[in-house]
């Protein structure tokens, strides 16, 4: 990629990636549709969070990295400028449950802060090489978010 910004897919195209995505793992009953880290590759996970005004289970797959017990993963809404619902639903309600090709786990959310963010940005700019031009598509910071486990 040259100057500015790295190019997307058009909105339409990434929002509906994501409902066949979905899609595909409620229609294999799980067995389709997460995937463990691999070396410079991301995994792939179910988070379940409250909603902030229903109070209701809501649920959507993400990618993600191990840092030691922690996962990792971005508020990034595809690139998009909004913050994603799902991270405005934690910032509100930190417990949470990620489902991982292995099996679920509760976890309580947080962001990433000075250096502990710089350094899980740079292990993620490892698995993603246009992850700044990515990045530079939006208004403000995009969020590291960590998912540390929890009892129960």
């Amino acid at each position: 990629m040259s100057e500015g910004k790295a190019r997307l897919p058009p909105r339409w195209f990434i929002r509906s990636a994501w409902t066949v995505h979905r899609g595909i793992f409620r229609a294999s009953g799980g067995r389709m549709g997460l995937s463990q880290p691999k070396p410079g590759r991301y995994g792939l996970m179910r988070l379940t969070v409250t909603g902030r005004r229903s109070g209701q289970p809501r649920s959507v797959i993400l990618g993600y990295f191990e840092d030691r017990a922690n996962l990792v993963t971005l508020a990034m809404n595809g690139w998009g400028d909004p913050e994603p619902a799902w991270w405005l639903n934690l910032l509100a309600t930190p417990d949470a449950e990620v489902e991982l090709r292995g099996g679920k786990r509760a976890v309580r959310g947080r962001a990433a802060a000075g250096d502990e963010r710089a350094r899980l940005w740079a292990r993620w700019a490892e698995i993603d090489h246009n992850l700044d031009l990515f990045a530079a598509r939006r208004s403000r910071p995009t969020a590291v978010v960590v998912l540390e486990p929890r009892d129960g």
